[in-house]
């Protein structure tokens, strides 16, 4: 073998080592970086409950609409106003309730029919109204992808992406969907009072441009439940599942002050519970037992494995059901309270089958409320005392009376409620919080 051969084939050997190396240090780099993935402690920063609106919805909404000029109380929020959505972006504000360095996005179609597409998507620190903070903006992905379908019936999540993100902070979503809503048949994915101002752009794919071109404006969210976070390792979640209550109807817009909002402020600012985050999974017009309509999502019995079960990282769920059942079936019997309290009682069963806390909140006074009885009020005392002397809820929280009047308990105090004797406003969601024990949350296991 000539001189020029045995240096080429050493080089050639030298290459395919240096290869070999490299490959590896790229395997063991690429080890590391899944153990670093799984090491990841994910808790939801904020979650809403989905449900479903139909173009039957947008129809009903329009025929429903008061007159212009009609009087309304400003106090209470105005009637819910369906948007549909071509080729446009849409920027919806989130706020967090629990810090992280990193961050994730789940999309949902849980409702839809047929496959929803999804041309681009990005999370930042918002700065104000429908602009983001420079320099804090995030493209998200789909397994690296900018674009993705999700399923009918189906969540997507987002690949994480690096972003420290403080408590207390407004977080701006952007979903560009190429299609439309227009004339589907396939129900939309929203929650329909998110008591938030979001953003609707004029059309075209404007993910992650920092003045957003709004061409509208709206107070649902759509398509989007939950915000992930990689908190700290004791960080933990609770959820508040209830109904228009909890949702927060009668609370100022754009404030952040329905009582899981304020019970959230409490729990960061106690030292043993700092790691706390309080997801909202209630859903105005929601009942145990049945079902008013799409946007009122289905019953709590139904929806409490999606909406409370599946949280990461949950330690703990609160109670807040029945009120509706009860007026609703004003008129027609209603439901007894032992069918009510067995619906309580299937909550339960199924919270401590995954070693999951459950705490139950009283059901707050609506004397004075349109679809209260004499009948309904007896059952609620029923339902009431059940839940603080049977001792089946691992703890109790007396919401009723934290805002009760005290001369006559069976209607809210007039400074706790906007006018319609049946929501609190902002003022009735403090003091709902206020009243909660805090040592509740500070015990690690059930």
């Amino acid at each position: 073998m000539s001189s020029a051969k045995r240096q080429g084939l050493g080089r050639a050997r030298i290459v395919l080592v240096v290869i070999g190396l490299l490959a590896g240090f790229a395997t063991q780099l690429d080890v590391q970086a899944q153990k670093r993935a799984q090491r990841r402690h994910w808790v939801g920063a904020w979650a809403t409950a989905p449900a479903w609106r139909t173009s039957a919805d947008l129809t009903a909404a329009a025929q429903a609409a008061p007159p212009a000029g009609a009087a309304r109380n400003p106090a209470l929020p105005g009637p819910v106003v369906p948007i549909d959505l071509t080729d446009q972006t849409l920027r919806q504000i989130v706020h967090t309730s629990l810090a992280g360095r990193r961050v994730r996005v789940v999309f949902s179609n849980e409702f839809g029919t047929t496959p929803l597409a999804v041309g681009g998507a990005h999370v930042a620190l918002r700065r104000s109204g429908a602009a983001i903070a420079p320099g804090s903006g995030r493209r998200l992905t789909f397994a690296g992808q900018a674009a993705a379908t999700i399923p009918a019936g189906a969540v997507l999540v987002s690949d994480e992406v690096e972003l420290d993100v403080p408590a207390q902070a407004d977080l701006a979503i952007d979903l560009y969907l190429p299609g439309t809503t227009v004339g589907s048949k396939s129900p939309v994915t929203w929650h329909q009072r998110a008591y938030q101002t979001n953003y609707v752009s004029r059309p075209g794919n404007h993910v992650g441009v920092e003045d957003l071109p709004v061409a509208s404006t709206t107070t649902l969210w759509h398509y989007l439940t939950r915000v992930e976070v990689d908190a700290h390792p004791e960080a933990f979640a609770v959820v508040a599942l209830g109904d228009s209550i909890t949702d927060g109807f009668g609370s100022e817009m754009d404030t952040n002050t329905r009582w899981p909002d304020e019970l959230g402020r409490r729990l960061r600012a106690n030292p043993k519970t700092r790691h706390a985050t309080v997801l909202n999974m209630g859903i105005g017009g929601n009942r145990l037992l049945s079902e008013g309509g799409g946007g009122f999502g289905i019953n709590a019995l139904a929806r409490f494995d999606r909406d409370a079960l599946a949280q990461p990282s949950l330690r703990f769920v609160v109670v807040l059901e029945g009120i509706n059942d009860i007026g609703f079936g004003k008129g027609s019997g209603g439901p007894s309270a032992a069918s009510l309290i067995l619906a309580h009682q299937q909550l339960i069963a199924r919270a401590h089958a995954h070693s999951v806390t459950i705490f139950g909140a009283t059901l707050t006074p609506f004397e004075g409320a349109n679809y209260w009885t004499p009948e309904g009020e007896a059952t609620r005392k029923a339902v009431n005392d059940w839940i603080r002397t049977s001792g089946a809820y691992d703890g109790v929280i007396d919401f009723d009376k934290a805002v009760q009047d005290p001369r006559q308990p069976t209607k809210m105090l007039p400074q706790f409620h906007p006018g319609d004797f049946l929501h609190p406003n902002s003022a009735g969601y403090k003091a709902m919080a206020s009243v909660v024990d805090l040592k509740l949350f500070e015990r690690t296991r059930r």
